[in-house]
């Protein structure tokens, strides 16, 4: 049962990250964008029965909860905090649990996932960091001649600026190892 060590505000005024101090899970994302979506997560599926929850996030030590802006964070922190408190911590995964999970695009050419895996190494060192501190993430979702496709997690999937600035930063970076790429929200 994960305790709650810390609970840290966001770029986005409507997502609070609770970082923890034992894992929910070792390295698999779990992310939801409403009930359905979440139905085989129990821990998510109790977060959304919490009335403006809108999005759930989480990996290994921390999770993060968006609202839809017409809750007072006081008394919805209070709310999702026992849910938290009450799921159970990440069992020993096998390195093939992990591998499953991993999010590579099939299909592409040998090519192309050479271009894939070094824009993802870009990303590992350089982005996700900062977006993970944030109580967001990122990731892959297609690669297809000069455009990559990406997909915000969490407190980014909502925030006004993941979209805008911090998007273009992103396509700014990659361009020094990709020169024409184009980078998109999906």
């Amino acid at each position: 049962m994960p305790k709650i060590s810390e609970i840290e505000g966001t770029p986005n005024p409507n997502s609070l990250k609770f970082v923890l101090k034992e894992p929910l899970t070792w390295g698999i994302t779990h992310s939801y964008d409403n009930a359905e979506q979440a139905k085989d997560d129990p821990l998510a599926t109790e977060l959304f029965e919490i009335d403006h929850v809108t999005n759930v996030f989480y990996v290994d030590h921390w999770i993060t909860i968006t609202q839809d802006g017409k809750a007072n964070w006081a008394d919805l922190k209070r709310e999702v905090a026992d849910p938290i408190r009450a799921a159970p911590a990440a069992g020993a995964q096998s390195v093939d649990t992990l591998a499953a999970a991993s999010t590579a695009i099939s299909d592409l050419s040998t090519k192309d996932q050479l271009r894939l895996d070094r824009i993802n190494n870009l990303l590992d060192e350089e982005i996700r960091p900062y977006l993970q501190g944030d109580g967001g993430d990122l990731y892959v979702v297609g690669l297809e001649d000069n455009i990559l496709s990406v997909h915000y997690q969490g407190a980014c999937g909502t925030c006004p600026s993941s979209i805008s600035g911090t998007l273009r930063g992103i396509e700014g970076l990659l361009r020094s190892i990709e020169a024409d790429i184009e980078v998109v929200a999906v």
